[in-house]
């Protein structure tokens, strides 16, 4: 069940990247097409800053479920596998922490941003562009808490001699 929930999670991130680079292109080439023809988007640079903000959150999820983030996940797996258990959970404490205490103050700065809107678009709430802070981090709990089983199973395996290190 775990692993077709990993699977879909990791789909689901897939899509949502595509999403957010087509449309930052999108806006980007659009952005610089209506320059060159003297009719500047007025928004263009708030909302490009924006979707590569979102951009770059997402696909830290993204890394995170491919265990490619910042976790260093090269110098665990460079440790012996019998000694790798004290790494592993301290990793995963700190990792998992960070991201709780970023996803609660996340939510805070959402709150107070109610009845600030965009600059440049003046009918676009503000919470919503930075509601991407405490989602993202839950969702990069989520992806390391699906990880975990994996990462487990392995350690084990290379413990016990049945994987090269």
């Amino acid at each position: 069940m775990l692993p077709k929930i990993r699977i879909a999670f990791e789909r689901l991130l897939e899509v949502v990247v595509l999403l957010l680079m087509t449309l930052l292109a999108l806006v980007v080439v659009g952005g610089v097409l209506f320059r060159k023809f003297g009719a500047p988007l007025v928004w263009y640079d708030e909302v490009a800053s924006i979707l590569l903000a979102w951009l770059t959150y997402y696909g830290a999820c993204l890394a995170a479920l491919r265990r490619a983030h910042i976790a260093y996940p090269g110098f665990v797996e460079s440790i012996r596998p019998s000694r790798r258990w004290p790494l592993i959970v301290v990793r995963e404490i700190v990792v998992i922490g960070f991201f709780a205490v970023a996803a609660w103050a996340g939510w805070k700065v959402v709150m107070v941003l109610d009845g600030y809107y965009l600059t440049s678009l003046p009918w676009f709430p503000r919470q919503f562009t930075e509601s991407v802070i405490p989602i993202t981090a839950v969702l990069f709990i989520a992806a390391e808490l699906l990880t975990v089983p994996d990462m487990i199973h392995e350690t084990r395996a290379r413990a016990e001699g049945d994987l090269l290190p």
